[in-house]
């Protein structure tokens, strides 16, 4: 039976910015999914959103393992009949943080052929995958919304400009899966275009979390602002746009 609940997904919910995403979504009366790597971190963010008053589960949930695709699909199909917001947040740095990279960076001649497969395969073949597998559910929402996390790292005009304040961060691995995750967005949202599904990338902000760094300025609170905003979107708000709040990016 289908529910009458907005379900959301979020991957790597389980701290940072992915927890912080769920807590806002569930206080909004939005049922968090949780999706982690490790069962013990899973139940134990469930516990801390109960603990705020808000119901939420948790399914164990690898980007480099497709077994987990099926698995979160069967159990969405099950339980809700159907998916009404995936929240494609989980991501990995081989590269370091912003901050230790700057001036500092492995220059692209020189990055590991290791380092920049398995960076791809995790920011973006993993999402592009997992999202075709979980797509057939958010067809069934009558608003589905896609929210794919990327980064202004991610931003050509951006990285090529070199007024802007990212231009000086060569984070090659990184910043190219972010580019071709926005691709992604792009392709997708002109595929769903005649459908009520909005498909967008954001730019949560510099974050202070493992992968953003210690000097970042802003809240894993923060960060989840924007994730929240395009995941909530009403039928007339954008689609294939890349955003950092309400604030357009640059591709």
């Amino acid at each position: 039976m289908m529910s009458e609940q907005k379900i959301a997904f979020i991957t790597g919910a389980n701290r940072g910015i992915g927890f912080e995403t769920a807590k806002k979504l569930g206080k909004l009366g939005i049922f968090p999914v949780i999706g982690s790597r490790n069962e013990e971190s899973g139940k134990a963010a469930v516990e801390k959103l109960k603990a705020e008053g808000i119901e939420s589960d948790f399914i164990k949930f690898d980007v480099s393992d497709k077994k987990d695709y099926t698995s979160a699909y069967e159990y969405f199909d099950k339980k809700f009949g159907k998916l009404d917001i995936l929240i494609n947040n989980a991501g990995v740095s081989y590269e370091g943080d912003p901050v230790s990279s700057f001036g500092n960076e492995v220059p692209v001649s020189g990055i590991s052929e290791e380092a920049l497969r398995d960076t791809m395969e995790a920011n973006f073949f993993a999402v592009v995958f997992s999202t075709q597998v979980l797509l057939p559910l958010i067809r069934k929402s009558d608003a589905g919304r896609i929210v794919n996390v990327s980064s202004t790292l991610g931003s050509l005009n951006m990285l090529s400009d070199p007024s802007s304040s990212v231009y000086g961060i060569k984070m090659f691995g990184y910043s190219t899966s972010k580019t071709a995750l926005n691709s992604f967005t792009v392709h997708l949202a002109n595929e769903l275009k005649n459908t009520a599904i909005k498909v967008n990338s954001i730019h949560p902000g510099w974050i202070h979390t493992e992968l953003g760094g210690s000097a970042a300025p802003m809240t894993p609170e923060d960060g989840a602002s924007t994730s929240v905003l395009l995941a909530t979107l009403p039928a007339d708000g954008p689609t294939g746009g890349y955003f950092h709040l309400d604030e357009t990016i640059g591709w």
